[in-house]
């Protein structure tokens, strides 16, 4: 019995390429599709999280939504690497620094995350985790960006579970050096990980929590443009 559709997307067999690249927004999939893409089609809309497949320079690519957090990515995660059969899954959002080395509109590349989030007790570890990018994708990005004019900054995330966290971790974090803070790449690596497949997050710096420095919503979803670029030449 076919594990497709399922509750979160109605795509068919075949429709997603090997590689989906996943923004939180389905307003940002919406903009990719329409920016980049050639012969887009839409393949999922339900819940409004909408995913496309088209070309990206003759090459078959698919974009989805991936919901804010990392209970809504880890489901659409898992469905794509386990039941529709999707190797490669690039995260392109946004992130606030941590590192003041920074500045809004860097490019980060999460080798890997820390989190406080309890996600990764389902396999069977009873510790700590900070679940790694696939390094061949990492790689491709560090590549791409260079020819693209603005290399991604490699080294760790926090994936958070609190957007309004009360503990206050990220001036701890900072001293160990982490760059940005997130929702979703923990559980994302982990997936992937779990099942054998290969996960990147790239993000683009779109605030600043120390000094409250911040782009708009609107800013958020169409102009980080060159963290899409590299993504597709990636894909």
């Amino acid at each position: 019995m076919s594990n497709i559709p399922t509750p979160h997307i109605t795509a068919k067999e075949g429709d997603f390429a090997r590689t989906v690249l996943m923004p939180g927004d389905p307003l940002r999939s919406k903009f990719i599709a329409e920016s980049f893409l050639t012969d887009a089609k839409l393949i999922n809309n339900t819940r409004g999280v909408q995913g496309y497949t088209g070309l990206y320079k003759g090459k078959r690519v698919s974009v989805m939504a991936s919901g804010m957090g990392m209970p809504s990515i880890g489901i659409y995660s898992y469905e794509l690497f386990n039941f529709y059969g999707v190797e490669n899954i690039i995260r392109i959002g946004s992130a606030g620094m941590l590192s003041q080395k920074l500045k809004v509109r860097d490019i980060v590349a999460g080798m890997s995350a820390y989190t406080n989030s309890n996600f990764g007790a389902q396999f069977g570890f009873n510790g700590c985790t900070a679940p790694c990018c696939s390094w061949e994708l990492l790689k491709a990005a560090m590549e791409a960006g260079e020819k693209l004019g603005q290399v991604p900054v490699p080294g760790a995330l926090y994936s958070s579970d609190t957007f309004y966290d009360e503990s206050k971790p990220l001036g701890a974090l900072q001293k160990l050096g982490v760059l940005a803070v997130e929702m979703e790449a923990a559980a994302l690596y982990l997936n992937a990980a779990r099942s054998g497949k290969n996960a990147l997050a790239l993000c683009t710096i779109s605030d600043n929590p120390f000094t409250g420095e911040e782009l708009d919503a609107e800013a958020r979803q169409n102009t980080f443009t060159k963290m899409m670029e590299i993504a597709l030449e990636i894909a």
